[in-house]
């Protein structure tokens, strides 16, 4: 049997509610008391954006743990994030409540496969790939097929798909197609790339990190004693960010469950925006079918935006193809009023970059804190034209989704100063002045910072370490050197990096669950937003509208929306504004519905030059794909070919800049796409 710190809690829960209980639920509003002192059965808690999700379930454990129905130990918490579940874990200690397990689905996997493996493996855990692209490249050479490290990403990316889907080598080539994936090479020939990837890992004793969820999953499938051990151990789950759950974690999960019904998932179907990874909302949608006694409750009460941002999202998200009731959510803000949001039209894209890189100058220089303010967009590449407005305007930015900050050199390098510092010791009160010192014999000066670039970005990343220095020092005055280098090690463990000044400039997906006293959502025109990729697929579509939900709502106070006529100066091609704004832009009515807007693959529709060209794009396709051997769609879709013909680039930077075009193929076929449009 597991040792109580490997697989803690074997107790029964008391049998009389502890006195503290319902003080745990002070505070909380009608829904949320409702759903934290729901702790029998089958629970689904459908929260809305702002209305404090992560805040109800910790008080729903807490209230299962002082009222007796839970064991602390016997709880196990799932996130999709380390900082989510360091999150959870703090709010508990908070609350009085220690013990609980609150993990990623991979780091659980791996502590339960870790101890389990000389039992299921017959032998020690076995080694983690560290670098899955090395591994995928040597498959692909198998597979003769020519890769750079775009194509690379995206064969990983595809084998990620396949494996959280289930799907096998063999049944990938269907299942793609039905799911409409646009693979970077033939489906057949990613396949190979598949099944030579796996025999590969098992060739060489290693698990991704897919794996760590398919053994354990079959560890507890096919090892009864394995599975009576666990279940016995872990007898309540809660499941965050439920709409999320792909199928080989749902797979997991059923697994720890074995039938049992203690089960409480927390989700808003109107944030599902990662079914490209695999996720599957139906888990979340269709919660009350598989458990028909299951208490659901509703979470509507915004406390993070002004009425009218609440507004403007209600519109939005009102707009879409109804579900049933039960899964409607309409946000009832709860703050005080606030301005309207404002919509801007712009002559072209560096117009557009220039006015909101003013707009945020203005802000900061009226007391918003720069990093109070977002730049959201919808694919990464339109984050250079705002980069430079920015570094024009003198306003100091941070771009998310890149390096995380504690694996940044000089963070690093900083860290092991700090280490070493603290290791001969530290005076009381000195801990700001000494972090001051350590980062100074690297280079840093506190009040100088360079004007712009990856200078800036280090300048800007060791600031942080001084301002949290400050943070800290202000809650507690007694914390000093070590105690600082300890709680450095925590965040990085949880990956929980400190503020860094600058405006965020990141992409919409990057910032689900983070949100901002200024929003600005930028570059709102269709084939960006929704994305070209999207518009043969009425579902895909309403992805895209979803994703623009996320966006809005990431908007504390402030919110502008805004998009170009066109791409680039002098362009003589206007761009619609997406189909989004239908209805919410004054003036405009609401969009038809997505399946009446839908252009079909074969038949897109062009008039004037751009048709013509168009039609010359899909005839040099056709022979391209004939004299590779491929299908045509392997080298570009007709939604790219509708994207050139529309935006008529000029040069390989400008072709780069459209969906659809990564280093590859721009290698592969710039010249003679540039060639075309030029005829």
């Amino acid at each position: 049997m597991p040792r109580t710190a490997d697989l803690p809690g074997s107790a029964a829960p008391s049998a009389a509610p502890s006195a503290g209980a319902e003080a745990v639920l002070a505070g909380l509003d009608d829904e949320q008391r409702a759903a934290a002192s729901a702790v029998e059965g089958p629970v689904c808690i459908l929260a809305g954006a702002g209305t404090g999700k992560t805040r109800t379930i910790t008080h729903r454990i807490a209230y299962g743990v002082h009222a007796g129905a839970f064991v602390p130990e016997q709880v196990l918490a799932v996130t999709f994030t380390a900082r989510a579940a360091g999150e959870l874990r703090s709010r508990l200690a908070g609350l009085g409540v220690g013990g609980v397990q609150a993990r990623t689905f991979h780091a659980a996997a791996m502590r339960q496969l870790r101890y389990f493996a000389p039992r299921v493996l017959g032998g020690p855990m076995p080694a983690l790939v560290e670098n899955k692209l090395r591994v995928v490249a040597t498959a692909a050479a198998r597979a003769r097929l020519t890769t750079d490290r775009t194509s690379l990403r995206d064969l990983a990316s595809e084998i990620e798909w396949a494996k959280t889907t289930l799907a096998t080598p063999e049944d990938y080539p269907a299942r793609a197609q039905a799911a409409g994936r646009e693979p970077p090479f033939d489906a057949a020939a990613v396949a190979r790339v598949y099944a030579s990837y796996e025999s590969a890992k098992q060739r060489d004793g290693m698990l991704d990190f897919e794996d760590l969820l398919l053994v354990t999953a079959f560890a507890l499938e096919e090892h009864p004693d394995v599975a009576r051990q666990v279940r016995a151990q872990y007898r309540h789950f809660v499941v965050d960010e439920y709409q999320d759950v792909n199928p080989l974690q749902q797979r997991l999960l059923d697994a720890w469950l074995g039938g049992r019904a203690s089960v409480c998932v927390v989700g808003d179907p109107n944030q599902t925006i990662y079914s490209f990874t695999g996720a599957d909302p139906d888990y979340l949608l269709g919660f009350a079918d598989r458990y028909p006694d299951a208490e659901v409750v509703k979470l509507e009460r915004d406390y993070r935006s002004t009425p009218q941002v609440v507004g403007l999202a209600n519109k939005l998200i009102g707009q879409a193809p109804e579900r049933k009731s039960i899964f409607r959510l309409k946000l009832l803000g709860q703050r005080a009023e606030g301005p309207e949001p404002r919509f801007f039209e712009h002559a072209d894209e560096p117009a557009e970059a220039a006015a909101v890189a003013q707009a945020c100058r203005a802000l900061v220089e009226a007391g918003t804190p720069a990093s109070e303010i977002a730049v959201l967009f919808r694919i990464n590449a339109q984050s250079q034209v705002y980069e430079s407005a920015l570094a024009d305007a003198g306003v100091p930015y941070v771009l998310k989704g890149g390096e995380r900050f504690f694996e940044r050199p000089e963070v690093r390098e900083a860290v092991v100063l700090l280490r070493g510092a603290a290791a001969g010791g530290s005076e009381p009160g000195m801990l700001v002045p000494t972090v001051r010192d350590v980062l100074a014999s690297t280079g840093w000066v506190e009040h100088r910072p360079p004007p712009g670039g990856a200078a800036r970005d280090r300048w800007q990343s060791l600031a942080a370490l001084v301002d949290l220095a400050v943070d800290l020092v202000a809650e507690d005055p007694s914390t000093d050197l070590p105690r600082f280098v300890a709680h450095l090690a925590e965040r990085a463990d949880a990956q929980h990096a400190p503020t860094v000044q600058g405006v965020t400039l990141a992409s919409m997906h990057a910032a689900k669950g983070l949100e901002w006293d200024a929003v600005f959502v930028v570059g709102l025109v269709d084939g960006v937003l929704p994305i070209s990729q999207s518009l043969s697929r009425p579902d895909a579509v309403e992805e895209e509208r979803r994703l623009l939900y996320v966006a809005v709502t990431r908007a504390r106070e402030q919110l502008t929306l805004s998009w170009s006529l066109v791409r680039n100066p002098g362009a003589k091609r206007p761009r619609p504004r997406s189909r989004f704004l239908d209805g919410l832009v004054p003036g405009s009515s609401p969009t038809a519905p997505a399946p009446q807007r839908k252009p079909k693959r074969a038949k897109v529709v062009l008039e004037g030059e751009a048709g013509e060209l168009f039609e010359r794009l899909r005839a040099w396709r056709s022979s391209t794909a004939q004299a590779a051997s491929v299908p045509a769609y392997v080298v570009f879709t007709d939604a790219t070919l509708q994207a050139i013909a529309e935006a008529r680039p000029t040069s390989i930077q400008e072709l780069s800049s459209l969906p659809g075009i990564g280093a590859r193929k721009l290698d592969l076929y710039g010249e003679d796409v540039l060639a075309t449009v030029g005829e």
